[in-house]
């Protein structure tokens, strides 16, 4: 019995990959760099390219995604043929999270590695996607164990690292390019996150975590450079309140970074 079970699965999970033209999985080498507002912002534009997008919120212990979406609170539901639907954020974009699957957003999940990977499976397995442009995976931070399970589950077309400007977190995107290559993924490239603040009284732009050091690792490693996005206060505030901003601040310089950073994986992605 359990033999099927398990064949099943892997049939189920092989079919819903074959329903997926890209897969993207945006890592970084360490926490704290705002990969989880890159996978954000990129799905919802990629969706608003009329493109069909999944979002899988693949870090179980911080699923901040539907936050940022505006989407907590939700639970999944049953699609028949036991699967699950998951949650429409919008006509184009669809997500899947262990934020609804929780009791409340405070209940921590005290999970080791076989039942976190065990889920991850069932987000593959037992969700009707449907067919989907793109699914973009948001991984958990680092090049251990978990980044490692999913990315070997979810077998990515393409990686985009997330790192910022100061000199610790380079060494660490630099792991994380490795990483990539060691799996043989494409790298679309590397985007440099809180790169710089514009100051909102004089205009002059303040280096806070210094400058240009995603650019110098990406032509040290012989892959591309996406581009800068600077720090906004209204990322901080836009995310809070569940609004990605490169919809709800179009004209800001982040936004317009970001749009730029898109357009790059768009233009990869049908010349290859």
């Amino acid at each position: 019995m359990m033999k099927h079970q398990i064949n099943e699965e892997a049939k189920n999970i092989t079919e819903t990959l074959s329903n997926i033209k890209k897969r993207i999985l945006v890592f970084s080498g360490k926490g704290g760099v705002g990969k989880t507002t890159v996978a954000v912002n990129l799905s919802f534009a990629l969706s608003e390219q009329r493109l069909k997008v999944g979002l899988l919120d693949a870090d179980i212990h911080g699923p901040n995604v539907a936050k940022m979406l505006g989407v907590e609170g939700r639970r999944l539901e049953s699609a028949g043929e036991n699967k699950i639907l998951p949650i429409a954020v919008t006509k184009n974009l669809s997500l899947v999270s262990m934020a609804f699957l929780l009791r409340d957003e405070n209940t921590p999940v005290i999970w080791r590695g076989p039942l976190k990977m065990k889920l991850i499976q069932q987000f593959l397995s037992d969700v009707a996607w449907g067919k989907l442009d793109y699914l973009v995976i948001d991984s958990p931070p680092g090049t251990g164990d978990e980044p490692l399970s999913i990315a070997q589950l979810i077998p990515a077309t393409g990686a985009l690292i997330v790192t910022t400007p100061q000199d610790i977190s380079l060494l660490d995107s630099r792991k994380a390019v490795n990483f990539a290559r060691k799996l043989n993924f494409t790298i679309y490239g590397i985007v440099e996150n809180m790169s710089g603040l514009v100051c909102p009284h004089c205009g002059k732009q303040i280096n806070l975590f210094k400058e240009g050091g995603g650019e110098r690792a990406a032509l040290e490693l012989g892959v591309p450079f996406l581009g800068k996005i600077p720090i906004d206060p209204k990322i901080v505030e836009l995310s809070d309140s569940g609004k990605p901003f490169i919809i709800h601040s179009p004209e800001s310089k982040a936004s317009k970074a970001f749009q730029e950073i898109v357009a790059k994986i768009l233009h990869m992605n049908r010349n290859s």
